[in-house]
């Protein structure tokens, strides 16, 4: 029998709706980063309206969380943004980058889905940068460095052409974005056949940028969401070094089976840590948020020694 790669924290969920001190229906698809030793947490929360707002949850030991007593973002209702965001701000990622904590989200609105970019300091406030694609794009997330002097992302477009694939891209200033180009596919009866895409921002090691990202499979009874891991190369990420051939994570426990989307599990963030592991959360039935460890070099061997093809 092969080993877990990812350990649950014995306390999931460790948020829920009912830890919110303002109404919502639930907590999931959350960012989370380390800011002055302190775990910050984005978490994508429905209101009973159906639309989403991002609020923000503080802890010490990084499952143990508590939220603040206000959203941290809600759409945007004056500015060229508020048109695109009319229908909510969902699925945050969180990238320190340069002295600045970025924040990529989904913007829904009656023209779509596009990825928004916004910025803090200080997780006291927050400055919208720009949109940073068209529609109908999800699930972007930034590399924390620059790379041969550009900075570089992953999202996932909707392509009946290419469906649901992870694509890269660069851009000179953060707001201006090219060069892109498909880098992975999902795989014809295969845990991630119908869609993938990224999940945290990638981490770098010392053998490539490992990203965690979420794959899904149709079965009678409706779509599986489970995570797996990808490798890309330091020096050049359109380069895919490996894909681990099995998931890291499936639903399994009650929360992550039965919710307000049933079986999945959808990671936002991850946090690396000097020892070696990995703090890794997720969204359980888009409704809860729950947390594990991982061992980073295990993850990474996953997908140098037991690979399928990337494309």
């Amino acid at each position: 029998m092969k080993k877990q790669l990812v350990t649950r924290y014995q306390g999931n969920p460790i948020l829920t709706k009912d830890d919110i001190p303002y109404p919502v229906q639930t907590v999931h698809n959350a960012g989370v980063t380390k800011f002055n030793g302190r775990y910050m947490m984005l978490f994508r929360s429905h209101l009973d309206t159906g639309r989403s707002i991002i609020g923000l949850a503080e802890s010490e030991d990084g499952f143990n969380f508590k939220a603040r007593s206000e959203p941290f973002m809600v759409p945007e209702k004056e500015t060229l943004f508020a048109e695109y965001e009319a229908f909510g701000v969902e699925d945050p990622r969180i990238t320190y980058l340069e002295d600045a904590y970025y924040i990529t989200y989904s913007a829904y609105s009656q023209h779509g889905v596009r990825i928004g970019l916004a910025m803090t300091l200080d997780f006291e406030s927050v400055e919208r940068v720009a949109f940073i694609t068209q529609a109908d794009y999800r699930n972007n997330v930034l590399f924390p460095e620059k790379i041969d002097g550009r900075y570089v992302k992953l999202d996932r477009p909707h392509s009946d052409i290419s469906p649901w694939s992870v694509w890269i891209s660069y851009s000179p200033d953060l707001r201006h974005w090219g060069d892109s180009r498909l880098v992975m596919k999902p795989v014809p009866y295969h845990w991630d056949e119908t869609k993938i895409g990224p999940g945290a921002p990638p981490i770098r090691t010392d053998k490539g940028w490992l990203s965690i990202y979420h794959g899904v499979f149709p079965t009678m009874a409706g779509h599986v969401y489970r995570l797996g891991a990808a490798l890309h190369k330091l020096d050049d990420p359109a380069q895919i070094l490996g894909v681990g051939d099995r998931w890291i994570l499936q639903p399994e426990d009650p929360w992550e089976i039965t919710g307000y989307v049933p079986n999945v599990v959808f990671t936002c963030g991850a946090v690396p840590e000097d020892d070696g592991t990995l703090k890794l959360y997720w969204g359980g039935a888009d409704q809860v948020m729950c947390a594990g460890t991982a061992v980073i070099d295990e993850l990474v061997n996953l997908c140098l020694n037991d690979s399928r093809t990337a494309i």
